[in-house]
């Protein structure tokens, strides 16, 4: 046998003993488009107070966020971005919402997930210099009281870094968290600065560790980001939540646009992944 078929071979054999595996062709994955929204101060604890959130009482009796909230994010960024709500400092030219593609699909190994969107107006203050735009996604085991209702609303706490008046030491955290006992959100976050975080929030949050994530790239083609992550489904390490085809799982995500940091980030409300499963975003077989 020739040298270079040899060479060839053994480059093939060697991916598929590393269990490697090719993107999937986004042509062929359906999409989501999912508002994301400016939500202001509105904590986990306004958010379950019956006297500053009409929702509370739905909450209690089980219902989800998104089913009353879902066709009206756009109108409620606009109102708290302008400061109508819930916003005692609003930002100059903070967009309300941003509407995103959302794609999802899956492997024998692992979870593809795209996020694509217009770049909307901005030119407030920079917070945080270094990045343009940051992209966070955190996915839920079913373990965390009200996250199926809530999304990723149980790790914002009015105590927590850049609320008003809170300690700018203090991260966000689940109450009770605790990742022995699966009480926690698996974290994975892309920055424009080329950074890739993987770790999870649960009594505090850790931004590394963990050994899911493959990879996270972005890139800005005209007036758009594309943000695509690989992730294990097989997890690997604390924090790491493994995900099973043919099962359900929380996810919430949020984007840092303009250079913000902080709670000054454009937040989805709580959706469903279904890894092959049917779910309000379904990751697809490739």
């Amino acid at each position: 046998m020739h040298k270079p078929i040899l060479i060839a071979l053994a480059a093939t054999l060697g991916l598929v003993a590393l269990g490697a595996s090719a993107a999937p062709d986004w042509s062929k994955v359906p999409g989501k488009t999912v508002t994301v929204f400016y939500p202001g101060v509105s904590p986990i604890e306004w958010i379950t107070t019956g006297t500053e959130h009409g929702g509370a009482r739905g909450l209690k009796k089980g219902e989800v966020c998104l089913g009353c909230h879902e066709e009206e994010t756009a109108d409620m960024g606009k109102l708290i971005a302008s400061g109508g709500k819930v916003e005692p400092s609003p930002i100059k030219g903070k967009a309300g919402s941003i509407p995103v593609n959302v794609q999802a699909a899956h492997d024998a190994g692992n979870l593809y997930l795209r996020f694509s969107w217009k770049q909307p107006a901005g030119g407030a203050e920079k917070m945080d210099k270094d990045n343009q735009v940051k992209l966070a996604v955190m996915l839920e085991a079913n373990k965390v009281e009200r996250a199926e209702q809530s999304g990723c609303w149980e790790t914002c706490h009015k105590d927590a870094r850049t609320m008003p008046g809170a300690d700018n030491a203090k991260t966000k955290y689940v109450a009770g968290g605790d990742v022995k006992a699966g009480k926690f959100y698996d974290l994975i976050q892309w920055t424009s600065k080329g950074a890739k975080h993987d770790g999870y929030v649960a009594d505090k949050r850790v931004m590394d560790g963990g050994q899911a994530l493959v990879d996270a790239k972005g890139v800005k083609q005209g007036d758009e980001w594309v943000v695509t992550f690989t992730r294990k489904l097989a997890g690997g390490a604390e924090g790491d939540i493994t995900l099973v085809p043919g099962q359900v799982y929380n996810m919430g995500f949020a984007i840092h646009d303009d250079y913000t940091q902080g709670r000054f980030h454009q937040v989805s409300l709580g959706y469903t992944l279904g890894i092959g499963a049917d779910a309000g975003i379904k990751a697809v077989q490739q």
